[in-house]
């Protein structure tokens, strides 16, 4: 560590950034995730008063978001990485809470086809400008991976304290709304507000806040562009490069795969757990709270010990074979205890390694050619999110259940575990890193 430095607390630092970078994204992170998965509460009560609503319409209707995530996504990402990472992510929740509130007023499959895919074009580039825009500016290689998983812890605590209340708000009737309706209007409210909150919050780079030190700014900045300087040294990436890069395909493939398995799971498993237990919608909501509250633990976990060992690989492919596991054996059980048993070992599987696969793209992308290739990968993989969703809702529309879906979900996790452990040992962070330790 340069002398120069000598007096900053370290620890302190990464505190003060918990504070006003990873937290206020946390917050935006819960209410993304609220936002995108109540339909799959709403579905277990929305046939009620949507007699048109089959099996078939949900799935493809819950996937219709992906599909205007894929579309907007790189255009999105490209446009923070040149201007204001903060504004954009302001802007994509402002439009996200107001789609989410129309959700609550469709009469046909087209207004529920058109409303998922404006939300999911609103949302669109979220993520990535925060992975490989906003992080990398605050973060250094070696903590992102333990701050990332910090922010996507988010997901999980959003799954905890959305699902009872969801359940809750389904058996309700509030202002002459049915239950469903009720769930997208009031969950569209913190989005519109926190817009402006967010905005006052957080700044894209060091050099713009007041709550850290001269000398703080100074090691951030000089520090993280002395690790983009190694890393340009190993290959240096041009957008184009970026997109067509083998190893960004690659990474394509693991996420969409990835993806599939994922949100086939979040969206049905709602639905299946109540057919199978006879639950109620706030039993099934309440029951939810176990699966994730054992991921939560888990992706903390690995998240920090990934960061410091510095292993990726069996980090991400070892959650997957986990998560295809718990969902190839998913047909098999018929109790409500022990399918929860197995959603518990499914969510901590699909859940605890994102934290550490979205501190992959930057170990060897920097800039505009990290948000291109982000926004790429994560485009990809959302026509996962669509696939899975209606894949489950064909497979039971014919069959009369969900058991074909759920191996074929499976089958995606564990191809998906597999390509992981086809990337290199060492990174150009890795590289960087030994090069930087020899020239000292």
């Amino acid at each position: 560590m340069d002398a120069k430095y000598a007096n900053i607390n370290f620890e302190n630092l990464y505190n003060k950034r918990k504070l006003h970078v990873i937290l206020p994204v946390f917050f935006v992170s819960v209410i993304a995730f609220l936002d995108r998965v109540n339909v799959a509460y709403a579905g277990m009560t929305m046939t009620r008063d949507l007699p048109w609503l089959t099996p078939e319409i949900f799935g493809a209707g819950a996937g219709m978001f992906f599909l205007g995530y894929f579309f907007f996504e790189i255009p999105g990402s490209l446009i923070a990485a040149k201007f204001d990472a903060c504004k954009w992510i302001a802007r994509i929740m402002f439009t996200w809470g107001l789609v989410c509130g129309l959700l609550a007023f469709m009469t046909s499959p087209f207004q529920f086809y058109l409303f998922r895919f404006l939300l999911g074009a609103c949302e669109a580039s979220l993520y990535p400008v925060i992975y490989a825009v906003l992080f990398p500016r605050w973060f250094l290689a070696g903590e992102r991976a333990k701050a990332i998983s910090l922010m996507l812890t988010s997901l999980l605590i959003a799954a905890i304290v959305g699902a009872p209340v969801a359940g809750i708000l389904l058996d309700l009737n509030l202002f002459g709304f049915a239950g469903w309706q009720t769930l997208f209007l009031l969950e569209a409210i913190p989005a519109l507000i926190f817009t402006f909150v967010f905005l006052l919050w957080v700044k894209d780079r060091p050099d713009k806040v007041s709550w850290l030190s001269q000398e703080e700014k100074d090691y951030l900045n000089e520090t993280i562009a002395a690790e983009e300087e190694a890393k340009a040294k190993v290959k240096k990436y041009t957008i184009m490069q970026s997109l067509t890069d083998k190893q960004v395909w690659r990474l394509c493939i693991i996420y969409f795969t990835w993806i599939t398995g994922f949100w086939g799971f979040n969206f049905w498993m709602p639905q299946v757990l109540k057919s199978l237990s006879g639950w109620s919608a706030t039993m099934v909501g309440i029951s939810i709270i176990f699966p994730m509250g054992a991921a939560l633990v888990a992706q903390i976990i690995i998240g920090n010990h990934s960061s410091k060992t510095g292993e990726k690989r069996w980090h991400v492919a070892g959650c997957m074979f986990l998560g295809g596991i718990g969902l190839v054996c998913a047909p098999f059980i018929q109790s409500p205890i022990l399918s929860l048993v197995f959603i518990c070992i499914t969510a901590i599987g699909v859940y605890s390694a994102m934290g550490t696969w979205w501190s992959v793209p930057t170990t060897f992308l920097s800039g505009a050619a990290a948000a291109g290739a982000t926004a790429l990968i994560n485009s990809i993989a959302n026509l996962g999110g669509y696939l899975g969703p209606y894949m489950l809702g064909v497979i039971k529309q014919n069959t009369g259940s969900t058991d074909g879906g759920y191996l074929a979900l499976g089958a995606m996790l564990f191809i998906s575990g597999a390509v992981m452990l086809t990337l290199p040992k060492k990174s150009a962070v890795d590289i960087a890193r030994e090069q930087m330790t020899e020239e000292k």
